[in-house]
């Protein structure tokens, strides 16, 4: 079974059931971008969490087996038309060179790791209009002389 078939797998059984990613990771014990991530085929699973996702969604081994495989990390270079994935492509551009600024400005010339990476979605409730609150948690990385 490849990823796209894996995430259709993941993606169906999860709307059968009425789940929430939310739900799925406090029942399961990880984090819910995490599994969302995962379940799309953009991370690969310990294997002892696989089968607690597939057996959560009473999904077969051939899905567990699917969800340890190394994903290759590739996205379609144009820009998205979907408005929320547009708007974080406005982000990083309007806001990306502020926040290399920025970060270099206070660690040094550097990154910011997407692989020693966290990341949480907050809700935030306000009388205005809710807000979302997203945290990127990465390790940084010195560039190193030689």
């Amino acid at each position: 079974m490849d990823k796209q078939a894996m995430t259709d797998a993941l993606v169906s059984a999860k709307a059968a059931k009425g789940l929430t990613w939310e739900t799925m990771a406090a029942d399961i014990g990880v984090s819910p971008v995490w599994l969302a991530s995962a379940c799309l085929g953009m991370n690969s699973s310990p294997a002892d969490t696989a089968k607690k996702i597939t057996d959560y969604l009473e999904l077969g081994e051939e899905v567990a087996k699917a969800l340890e495989a190394f994903p290759t990390k590739i996205w379609d270079q144009a820009v998205p038309t979907d408005p929320l994935i547009y708007r974080l492509y406005e982000v990083v551009g309007v806001y990306g060179e502020t926040l290399k600024e920025v970060i270099q400005e206070k660690f040094g010339d550097g990154i910011m790791s997407a692989i020693d990476f966290s990341m949480e979605v907050d809700k935030i409730e306000d009388p205005k209009g809710d807000r979302v609150l997203l945290t990127l948690n990465g390790k940084f990385l010195p560039y190193k002389t030689w």
